[in-house]
């Protein structure tokens, strides 16, 4: 009962209007252009509702990025140090783990042109 009986007023509700809307229009001296008018508005009124909750959303996203822009140079300033440090630990730990693979082949490489020398007459 709670839910059937608003809905059957809404109902009669709509239909009243519908019949008032005909009554009014459809007459000898109606006025269809001023009731074509008030359809127009009632059917636009959701969309500039939905219209304006978008716009608030974007007010409110512009707003917290001009708020979070001016905080955010800071710590990306920070974070950048942070990278540029662990860039440079990167490297020394690359070159490390390189550096003996490079000093065997540059030895082998020398030892191949001592005996390169040696055996060219």
């Amino acid at each position: 009962m709670q839910i059937i009986l608003p809905v059957i007023i809404s109902a009669f509700f709509f239909i009243g209007m519908i019949v008032l809307v005909s009554l009014g229009t459809f007459n000898s001296n109606g006025d269809v252009s001023r009731w074509a008018a008030i359809s127009t508005i009632w059917v636009i009124i959701p969309a500039l509702v939905a219209g304006l909750i978008v716009l608030a959303i974007l007010v409110g996203l512009i707003y917290l990025m001009a708020r979070a822009l001016s905080s955010l140079p800071h710590y990306t300033g920070i974070a950048q140090d942070y990278v540029y440090l662990a860039q440079r630990y990167i490297i020394r730990g690359a070159d490390m783990v390189v550096k003996p693979v490079i000093a065997l082949d540059g030895f082998i490489e020398n030892v191949k042109a001592f005996f390169g020398r040696i055996s060219t007459p």
